[in-house]
């Protein structure tokens, strides 16, 4: 049965990385890590109120980011296993509180062996995995793009863009910065996406951010929920740890801000989601409706006739850090050559 009305939280809490950490030691502080999670959730639905369903976690909020450590020595310290112990814990977490938990990681993987990738996953209250979306957009970290042609082989196109359709409404997730493709958002909500699941480690300010600016364009865009839990702080690397602090925020269909978290550790940023009134408003003829007035035939055209970034450019390398910036110099060369950069 549907839940029509329940409570969100984006979950702002802080994030202890493992850089420089042992892997013994790596791997025990991403088990503490989960077991203070597991507690804060608990003190947080208690707070809430039962009716709370949907908890989403800041990206890599369990080991924090690699700072120059190689893709080998990275995936051996903190890259989860699907299947793994640290996804059983997640599990037992969600279904002892009865949420569906938004968790993003980087995660190992049998087809990839010498690689990582970074995953949004979506355990419901049964504890199943009922959403892995492997992030696309990253600047340093390998993607699906990057080996695409094995990674179809593997997976197959429909778990590239993945949707889940659950009790509390359709399920997506992008992580962090892929906020600001505004193509990647609208493909999920052409497969049906409702609510945007948003876990980011961002810089927080006062002013509005790309990131906010970007969360409150993919609501209006795609009439749809975006719930982002932004890091609480970040400690264990020489970066100020509130660098990446507060702001984690739910906002409405029609980019409306429902609630919103200061700085610190916080629940603050729980509200209601109404999938009643959101499906009521995505029927609704109008010119607001910009969902259904899209032009998907012609901009899959559009889109074809331009460079970028290339599928398959890492094929069958492991590659040393410096390799993402030399694409990324690489691909503004072709820009350069087709006339967009002058």
């Amino acid at each position: 049965m549907t839940n029509p009305s329940y409570r969100a939280l984006a979950l702002q809490t802080v994030t202890h990385s493992v850089t420089g950490l042992s892997v013994p030691d790596a791997r025990a502080a991403i088990g503490a890590a989960i077991a203070r999670i597991g507690a804060q959730i608990r003190a947080s639905r208690a707070w809430i109120g039962p009716d709370l369903r949907l908890v989403v976690l800041p990206e890599y909020a369990l080991t924090g980011f690699p700072m120059g450590e190689p893709i080998p020595g990275w995936r051996d310290k903190a890259a989860l296993a699907p299947g793994g112990p640290e996804y059983a814990a997640l599990a037992a977490i969600a279904q002892d509180q009865s949420v569906h938990l938004v968790v993003n990681a980087y995660e190992s993987d049998q087809h990839f062996p010498d690689l990582y990738f970074q995953a949004c996953v979506i355990l419901d209250p049964s504890g199943e995995v009922v959403l892995r979306a492997r992030r696309l957009y990253s600047m340093y970290s390998p993607t699906p793009y990057d080996v695409w042609t094995r990674y179809l082989d593997a997976y197959g196109t429909e778990a590239v863009l993945p949707v889940a359709r659950t009790p509390i409404g359709n399920l997506a997730a992008l992580s962090s910065e892929e906020i600001l493709y505004p193509e990647l958002a609208r493909s999920l909500a052409l497969r049906g996406a409702e609510i945007l699941c948003h876990p980011t480690s961002e810089a927080s300010s006062p002013q509005l951010t790309p990131k906010a600016i970007a969360r409150r364009a993919r609501a209006v865009e795609n009439l749809a929920y975006v719930v982002s839990a932004n890091s609480g702080g970040l400690t264990g690397i020489p970066i100020p740890s509130d660098s990446t602090n507060g702001g984690s925020e739910l906002i409405d269909f029609e980019g409306r801000v429902l609630a919103q978290a200061g700085a610190g550790e916080s629940l603050v940023a729980a509200a209601e989601l109404d999938l009643e009134a959101l499906r009521r408003h995505r029927a609704r003829p109008g010119m607001g409706n910009l969902l259904a007035r899209a032009k998907p035939a012609l901009w899959a055209r559009e889109y074809g006739r331009h460079e970028g970034e290339q599928p398959d450019e890492l094929g069958d390398a492991v590659p040393e850090r410096a390799w993402f910036a030399q694409r990324q110099r690489a691909t503004i060369e072709r820009l350069r050559k087709a006339g967009v950069i002058t």
